[in-house]
């Protein structure tokens, strides 16, 4: 099942279940919280409850036809944004990587038809786009078991993690979250995709255009440490609450620069599709096209760059300094 928010001229957002048909409308259906991140943290506390209920609404009643209304995003304000940093066996690489992740502002977030509104500074280098898989929780989870992960998770929904660069592809202010947290920089959307939707989230086709253009364009099967560790290593460190979210990071092949009048779209097979627009007052430019510096390469075909046998044994070791 697919859920979303949803408006029609510009009224308050209500919950739906977005369909081929449309949009159908599910508010007298579930629980209404004071804010739709409340009533979207709801629906999903009930959801087992109120499952035979929503699909009998989705398969029976009439959907409002896309064009008349307003997509929001499905989380307006989760209490947490975890995300992972890089993540993927990029360039065929062999040498594990540590796991790490930051906290991303959730004021910073957007969704379906927003605008990417890039800051009026002048010191970050540039400003760079990555399309990534979010995983959406039920709460309260933690310490939870790499064997058990699927207990804390809800579904799955697409992130664009929009970045302010500083050298090359450094983080603005030295790594730190403020690079990553302006405000519009957490665009989510379409819908969350309920996860018995999905058998293996590390089998999903995601792709990213700039103005047309075809930039990322990955797997996620190339992930380094998968949707199981991920949920597990989040949940030793903090807990995770319903509608919190956790971005699994970004295939670096493809990145590029977001500038002044471009539209942006991502779209994760199975999930969904959302594009926005990008707006700079200070009307900067930067080379269109896939940036071929630091890290990044070309994106001809999706690249499966994982290791046909990740020793996990020695992943381990790595990671703990042996």
């Amino acid at each position: 099942m697919k859920l979303c928010l949803f408006s029609k001229k510009d009224a308050a957002l209500k919950p739906g279940i977005l369909t081929d048909g449309g949009v159908v409308d599910i508010s007298t259906l579930v629980r209404q919280g004071a804010t739709p991140q409340l009533t979207m943290q709801a629906l999903i506390d009930d959801f087992d409850a109120r499952r035979s209920v929503l699909e009998d609404a989705a398969a029976s009643a009439r959907p409002i036809s896309l064009d008349q209304v307003r997509l929001g995003p499905p989380l307006p304000r989760p209490g947490k944004i975890v995300c992972c940093i890089a993540n993927y066996w990029e360039h065929a690489q062999r040498a594990p990587r540590e796991l790490n992740m930051f906290l991303k502002s959730p004021d910073a977030v957007v969704g379906p038809g927003d605008t990417i509104r890039l800051p009026e500074f002048t010191e970050p280098w540039a400003f760079m786009h990555e399309a990534e898989l979010a995983i959406v929780f039920k709460g309260p989870s933690k310490k939870i078991a790499e064997d058990n992960w699927r207990d804390a998770v809800f579904g799955y929904t697409c992130l664009i993690d929009v970045t302010a660069r500083g050298e090359g592809r450094i983080t603005w202010k030295k790594g730190s979250w403020m690079g990553k947290s302006f405000d519009t920089f957490a665009p989510i959307g379409p819908c969350i995709v309920t996860a018995d939707e999905i058998t293996e989230p590390n089998d999903l086709h995601v792709q990213f255009w700039n103005d047309g253009q075809l930039r990322h364009n990955y797997n996620t099967d190339d992930m380094e440490h998968r949707v199981p560790e991920l949920v597990s290593f989040v949940t030793q460190f903090m807990t995770m609450n319903t509608g919190d979210v956790l971005s699994c990071g970004t295939n670096h092949e493809g990145l590029g620069f977001l500038q002044d009048g471009e539209t942006v779209e991502i779209l994760i097979h199975g999930i969904g599709r959302m594009s926005l627009k990008v707006e700079d007052p200070l009307h900067r430019t930067w080379e269109r096209g896939v940036y071929m510096g630091a890290d990044s390469t070309h994106h001809d075909a999706v690249r499966r760059h994982r290791p046909e046998v990740v020793l996990r044994e020695s992943d381990a070791s790595v990671r703990a300094g042996g």
